[in-house]
């Protein structure tokens, strides 16, 4: 060690009296000073051992005596006992599902240096035997060394190269890892792994290991560094990251769901996030064939109309859209113990504006994969009123004109607020605003949006409007020619522009329920609140009018 056993001694000693309860108590050093290693800059890591079953606090505190950081902890026997039996029951089953901070504790105890107390760190101690510690540190480090080889290879057979490089590196470390526990050295931290490699001596692999321990350190292009890093993983004792393009296959990610309206597709993750795909990725995720190889899946999408998918189905991993296999072992699950977690990338989310069209959210370049930036639920919702307010807009102007035709003044202009309300509600969805201000309230709201070209003129048209007065025929042409021209510059700003007139023929009811059915199922799906009552018979029709047989 660094620092001798009196200069520890002494420092406890001054520790002691800022601690609780800490009498009888079994007393180590444990962390990388204990293990030999360590610098000016290291923790002094003491651990308390109660001879209890009590429930000590994981937090640890922290001191700061003599020029050095002094971190405490405490665990009761049966804490320590409980850990050493979860690490045992986990490594029966599959090693590499060891929680990382469970097998960190119990490497620092099980190498730790007694300061007090000595038989009851002997008794806690006994509760695992090195070698049996060994053997798991040795197959845990393998499982995420073949887990990250994999992963490169599948980035690799992506056109991801200097990505699969880096899970080359990755891989490496943790095959050399592996090589090392099993030869005694079980810390696992890895910034100390050059001097566990010095401390096992002169030895072949460890000297390749070196030179292939990043990809600018082996002077190799990235596709030359993952095939000598395979070679050497498989030296170091992990199997079963051998290349072999027949090994990867595509599988579906728990949670995912596809939900196309009209051309455009959305991809909802977990209920709760929307990616929405420009048009040459949504041609890359239909050409998608789960269970199929890597390599065959990449030639059905060139065939189908999305060459060079590669990068594509890469993001598609990265969000956690899509799942990489690994033939006869399952899904491909890479992580870097002691660093970041694993898991699916959330990228930022999309900026387009406004955020939803009837045909779809709104996406920008073709090989776009967009998070929307509002959560799936609130986004169905406002896309069903989207739909709705054009539907109730043409019900409103049939009102209106059956009363201008009849010279019902009042009721024309009570169309004109309501034919006006109705299509700001649309406007309002369209930006993602859910729930909806009362109608009442929606010309205001309009303040809401963001400024711009499209929000400005209908803001100024909506205030004109709002105060529209009919007495007179002519009053009642102008005012529905203005409304017209109102909800087409609405329609132009929402992507509703082609919308059927839903009441003016069979064939635009038709095209109306066809797309209200659509967004409907979304909805449906992620429990949002439907419109309207009747839109659950809508559902439980399959789209078709509840009434009407079906030829």
């Amino acid at each position: 060690m660094i620092l001798s056993e009196d200069h520890l001694q002494n420092l406890f000693d001054k520790t002691l009296p800022h601690l609780h309860a800490a009498a009888h108590c079994g007393v180590v050093l444990e962390g990388s000073i204990a293990e030999g290693f360590g610098n000016s800059s290291s923790d002094i890591d003491f651990l308390l051992i109660a001879d209890s079953d009590a429930d000590l606090p994981t937090m640890p505190s922290l001191l700061f005596l003599d020029g050095r950081r002094v971190e405490v902890r405490t665990r009761s026997v049966r804490q320590l006992a409980e850990q050493f039996s979860a690490v045992t029951t986990a490594a029966q089953g599959d090693p590499g599902a060891v929680p990382e901070d469970l097998l960190n504790r119990c490497q620092r105890l099980l190498r730790s240096f007694p300061l007090r107390n000595p038989e009851l760190v002997a008794k806690v101690k006994g509760l695992m035997s090195f070698d049996d510690f060994q053997a798991t540190a040795r197959e845990w480090w393998a499982h995420h060394a073949r887990q990250s080889m994999r992963y490169a290879l599948v980035l690799r057979e992506l056109g991801q190269e200097e990505e699969a490089a880096a899970w080359t590196e990755a891989g490496l470390l943790q095959a050399v890892k592996s090589w090392a526990a099993g030869r005694g050295e079980t810390y696992l931290e890895p910034k100390w792994l050059p001097l566990q490699l010095d401390r096992l001596g002169a030895h072949p692999l460890s000297a390749r290991y070196r030179t292939l321990a990043s990809l600018d350190a082996s002077g190799l292009d990235p596709a030359g560094y993952l095939t000598e890093g395979a070679r050497l993983l498989a030296e170091l004792g992990v199997a079963g990251a051998a290349p072999g393009s027949e090994q990867i296959t595509v599988a579906r990610a728990d949670g995912v769901t596809t939900w196309q309206t009209g051309d455009r597709v959305h991809v909802v993750r977990g209920k709760q996030d929307v990616f929405v795909l420009g048009e040459r990725a949504a041609r890359a995720w239909r050409s998608l064939v789960f269970g199929q190889p890597l390599n065959r899946v990449l030639a059905a999408a060139d065939a189908s109309g999305a060459p060079d998918a590669g990068p594509l189905i890469a993001r598609f991993l990265r969000f956690g859209l899509v799942k990489a296999a690994w033939k006869g072992d399952g899904p491909i699950v890479p992580a870097m113990p002691l660093a970041a977690p694993s898991g699916a990338v959330t990228p930022p989310p999309s900026t387009a504006q406004p955020l939803v069209a009837v045909g779809g959210a709104v996406v920008g370049d073709a090989e776009a994969i967009a998070l929307l930036p509002v959560p799936a639920r609130r986004f169905s919702a406002a896309a069903m009123i989207l739909v709705w307010s054009n539907v109730l807009v043409e019900n409103a102007r049939e009102d209106l004109v059956g009363a201008l035709d009849r010279e019902q003044w009042s009721v024309a202009e009570l169309s004109v607020r309501r034919m006006l309300r109705f299509a700001l509600r649309g406007v309002l969805s369209a930006y993602g605003v859910n729930p909806l201000p009362p109608d009442s309230e929606v010309v205001r709201a309009l303040s809401l949006l963001p400024a711009g070209a499209h929000t400005d003129g209908i803001c100024a048209q909506a205030r004109r409007l709002e105060t529209l007065t009919i007495d007179s025929v002519a009053q009642g042409s102008a005012a529905l020619t203005a409304l017209d021209g109102f909800v087409a510059l609405i329609r132009q700003a929402t992507g509703a522009h082609s919308f059927p007139s839903s009441f003016g023929s069979s064939d635009g009811w038709r095209q109306t329920l066809e797309i209200g059915y659509d967004w409907l199922r979304l909805g449906a799906y992620l429990d949002a609140d439907l419109p309207l009552d009747e839109a659950s018979d809508l559902l439980s029709s399959g789209g078709a009018q509840p009434h009407v047989a079906t030829t």
